[in-house]
């Protein structure tokens, strides 16, 4: 293990030093919203805008290859699939008077359909195993760019609307009786969780996305009591897992993706042992 690190920085293998400090830079934005979303419950809104942004890439792919749009690349598309999913997500959420949650898994199912017709009449071959398990080690110096990029716009806010986002995650009703505009504070939250998960389909793929947001952030929730220690702890163990994830699965010559989640579930598994095992003794 300590070879592998040693040939990663001393940049004999750039493309795992890429991978690296994508996980890295990924892995803040992964324990600060992760922290977020399993405080609010919006697990499965989450999951939902994850599998809309494959409408996003497959649409992106398509207009790329068909007509020769270089700029259209599959990040921009799932950019924009993301942050749609999250406010049609949001208005549904606020004003639908239809069940939530079958118009959540309705937008869930649709975005993938839409992907992957788009993705069956782009021209040629497309790597889907990529988009939808992730792959880390593919990771170029322009996604690293792209990732600072989108971490700055998603920890940036995260910090300004600490509060505000506090408040609306316990108790929505008391904060907007303390005025804090909760509507557009929860719009903003599910903004910054679609941008997040488009950070995640690098790192863990569209499928395993919800692992890589909730279990930090569980695991660190087992072990803290507020909310800015859950986030610090949750940001550390994204590091550890990805990082860990990462040398271990080039050493075994396994699929990134989920060889990080997998480390995420046994630590987890772990955290609930653990605690189970000393409330009993303390009982």
């Amino acid at each position: 293990m300590l070879e592998l690190w040693n040939e990663i920085f001393n940049s004999s293998l750039p493309f795992l030093r890429y991978a690296f400090i994508v996980g890295l830079l990924a892995s803040v934005a992964f324990g600060i919203i992760g922290t977020f979303v399993v405080t609010r419950r919006i697990t499965s809104i989450a999951g939902a805008i994850a599998h809309c942004v494959l409408g996003g890439i497959g649409a992106a792919l398509y207009f790329r290859v068909e007509y020769n749009l270089a700029w259209c690349h599959p990040i921009v598309g799932a950019i924009i699939a993301a942050i749609l999913a999250a406010v049609v997500i949001g208005f549904v959420s606020i004003y639908a008077k239809q069940r939530e949650d079958t118009i959540i898994g309705a937008i869930w199912a649709i975005g993938m359909a839409i992907g992957l017709l788009f993705i069956a009449k782009t021209p040629g071959e497309v790597d889907l195993h990529s988009y939808l398990f992730g792959n880390i080690l593919l990771i170029s110096q322009e996604d690293i760019y792209i990732t600072l990029i989108l971490d700055i716009v998603i920890i940036v806010p995260a910090i300004l609307l600490f509060n505000n986002i506090l408040g609306v995650c316990f108790d929505s009703r008391f904060s907007e009786l303390r005025g804090v505009r909760v509507k557009f504070i929860y719009f903003t939250l599910l903004i910054m969780t679609a941008l997040t998960i488009v950070l995640m389909v690098n790192v863990v793929g569209i499928i395993m996305v919800i692992a890589m947001l909730t279990l930090p952030a569980a695991v660190a929730g087992q072990f803290t009591k507020r909310l800015w220690s859950m986030m610090i702890l949750s940001v550390l163990l994204s590091i550890a897992f990805t990082s860990t994830g990462l040398a271990l699965s080039y050493q075994v010559a396994m699929p990134s993706g989920p060889t990080i989640v997998v480390i995420a579930g046994i630590c987890y598994l772990g955290s609930l042992i653990y605690k189970k095992v000393k409330s009993a003794r303390v009982k």
